[in-house]
């Protein structure tokens, strides 16, 4: 079960956002991933939780930032219920896209197990509900993936795969690359990995 720290960081001026400490696990049914967000301070900022079945599918998703709440799965596309700070408020939403995304790493893996790009795959798209920060507000986006190398790298722990891949937004055209090793992000724009106390899962499909 790996278990780390990430550092958070804005990708265009590099102004630190907090920390995500993290841990995860492939389970029976797929792969979760519980954290906990601070600010630069150390305060606490807010948490995910996510779940994914084993086709990548998000089973199961609640975010918490700034008092507000989502929780959301795939039904029908993905549906979600964000809950204003007071809780009297909540507000449903449904959206004909694949997964959600935001902030956290815990979404990069997710799409990485939802697409299963080989080098040989041609750039996919597909459509995600954002939860931007620091409301969680939606917005629909389209990206494409591709996996450019995917490398074998040694390690005291045994072999590491690394993927490479290059994430293009489709409404700016802005390209940005995503490193990922099994269920951790080695790095990706905001996002750096600080530490981390074991090593990364192998997936079944992925175990060579």
């Amino acid at each position: 079960m790996p278990r780390g720290r990430y550092s958070l960081h804005d990708p265009h001026d590099h102004t630190p956002l907090g920390e995500e400490h993290f841990n995860c696990a492939p389970g029976p049914s797929g792969w979760r991933y519980v954290s906990q967000t601070t600010t630069p301070s150390g305060d606490h900022a807010g948490s995910v939780d996510l779940a994914i079945d084993e086709l990548g599918r998000p089973i199961r998703l609640e975010l918490h930032a700034a008092s507000w709440q989502v929780r959301g799965a795939a039904l029908d596309g993905v549906t979600w219920v964000r809950t204003d700070p007071t809780g009297t408020h909540a507000t449903e939403g449904n959206v004909r896209a694949h997964a959600f995304t935001g902030t956290s790493p815990a979404f990069l893996v997710a799409i990485t197990r939802l697409l299963r790009l080989t080098p040989a795959s041609p750039a996919t798209r597909i459509r995600l509900v954002a939860f931007t920060d620091p409301v969680l507000a939606p917005l629909t986006i389209d990206q494409s993936w591709a996996l450019l190398n995917s490398e074998a790298h040694a390690t005291d722990n045994g072999r590491l795969i690394v993927d490479e891949y290059q994430v293009n937004a489709l409404d700016t055209g802005e390209q940005h690359t995503v490193h990922v090793t099994g269920d951790v992000v080695l790095s990706a724009p905001g996002i750096e990995l600080e530490s981390l106390d074991t090593p990364p899962s192998v997936f079944p499909d992925t175990a060579t």
